[in-house]
């Protein structure tokens, strides 16, 4: 019999970091555990929808001035603006723990980018399972992340890779985390640590990663107690039922042909040239289009046979779709894998190159380069991705796959066991 636990999920990030959290909180309250989720406001009426309880770690402010900062999704700089919101975070969501933390209770599950949970991990010693929803976040010697390289060439790159990650975070990770992390763990009385993203932001009790092996084959220097349960699925209670309060929407999406998806998720403030390009590739082939964003003043002028939304539920709107063009975001990307549509990923940042390259090697997409993203490259790619019958079967294959699978029993499988196993330890020495 597993007791009932005190489960405390912090998660930071964007709504593909969120949902699929909020969709694991759900699960484990059904199974009679308390559940409280730990992110950003923003995500407060979801978790509470889903039956979880929701503290704030971070402000509305704050977040606005992260999301508005044109830096983000600039290449070299985006990393130090992430990382200075991420370490801003880090005293507030410490002490939510703490406060929420129950002896032989408590079970935290937090993403990499929670960093005050693997501080709690040193000082509360209670268990902790480091949940990773995309594979570039377990660093490997035999992947150079954004490449897909035959075996002929993996010794190189393992060389390469090798020499180059000691010295990646000796100038650039450590800089930028280190200081500022270690400022606030002397405070805790602990000592420093070095590099950072290496070893250190995975827990020693549980790692998850919550992508499937076919979309990320497990590399022998990975974690040796992680454990990869799937793309969680997703699940509409998890996100903002627009479609229920915008007949608008349902009713255009019976009007005509499936249209296609236009997004670069929901924290990209920066998008005009994106979406205008997006209009004008819609005109040139002939195809309706639903433009995703929460901000409408980056939208041109649309035409009939093109519609803007907000936000609204994947799972429901991309079954009714023709393709999906977006971000790599690994969120969005397993929506429409869950979906079985074709995909066109338009990376710029963070691990949304990697994520492309693995859509790309799957066959069930292609890529276009932000800087190469204007209407006619867009139409021909359209064309070619939705009418080739490799890509098609490739879609429903992975729909299929994904349906077979149950990713969040299989996590909370895992997570009661570590939980239950790291308890079971701390009463033991107790005693």
């Amino acid at each position: 019999m597993t007791p009932r636990l005190h489960v405390v999920i912090v998660v930071l990030g964007s709504g593909g970091d969120v949902f699929p959290m909020i969709a694991f909180g759900r699960a484990m309250t059904a199974r009679g555990h308390r559940v409280l989720l730990v992110s950003s406001p923003y995500f407060a009426p979801n978790a509470r929808a889903a039956g979880l309880a929701f503290e704030a770690c971070v402000s509305e402010e704050d977040e606005r001035r992260g999301v508005e900062n044109p830096n983000l999704w600039k290449v070299g700089r985006g990393f130090r603006v992430l990382f200075d919101g991420l370490l801003d975070a880090v005293p507030a969501t410490y002490r939510i723990i703490a406060t929420h933390y129950v002896p032989g209770r408590t079970v935290v599950v937090a993403n990499a980018a929670a960093m005050a949970a693997r501080i709690a991990r040193e000082t509360l010693g209670g268990p902790l399972v480091t949940v990773h929803l995309q594979p570039i976040l377990l660093r490997s010697r035999n992947h150079q992340p954004g490449l897909m390289v035959s075996p002929r060439w993996q010794p190189i790159v393992r060389a390469m890779r090798t020499l180059l990650l000691p010295l990646i975070d000796r100038w650039v990770f450590d800089p930028i985390i280190a200081p500022r992390l270690n400022q606030f763990r002397a405070t805790l009385q602990l000592p420093p640590v070095r590099r950072v993203f290496a070893d250190w932001i995975h827990s020693p009790d549980l790692v998850l990663g919550l992508f499937p092996d076919w979309f990320a084959r497990p590399e022998t220097d990975w974690p040796a107690h992680m454990h990869l349960v799937g793309f969680p699925a997703g699940d509409p209670a998890d996100a903002p039922d627009t479609l229920r309060d915008d007949a608008g929407l349902d009713a255009f999406l019976d009007a005509g042909p499936p249209p296609i998806v236009f997004t670069l998720g929901t924290a990209m403030a920066f998008a005009r040239r994106f979406f205008e390009a997006s209009v004008e590739a819609c005109r040139l082939s002939g195809r309706r289009g639903l433009l995703f964003t929460q901000f409408p003043e980056q939208l041109p002028p649309l035409p009939d046979t093109v519609r803007h939304c907000r936000f609204a539920p994947f799972p429901r709107v991309l079954p009714r779709t023709a393709g999906l063009v977006h971000h790599g975001g690994i969120g969005t990307m397993a929506a429409a894998f869950a979906a079985g549509i074709p995909q066109i990923a338009v990376p710029f940042n963070f691990d949304q190159p990697d994520n492309a390259a693995r859509l790309l090697a799957l066959g069930a997409g292609a890529i276009i380069r932000p800087a190469a993203y204007v209407a006619d490259t867009v139409a021909r790619t359209l064309n070619e991705v939705l009418t080739s019958p490799s890509v098609q079967a490739t879609c429903l294959s992975i729909a299929e796959r994904i349906r077979a699978a149950d990713p969040m029993r299989s996590a909370c499988d895992l997570v009661e066991a570590a939980a239950n196993l790291a308890i079971g330890q701390g009463v033991t020495q107790l005693l």
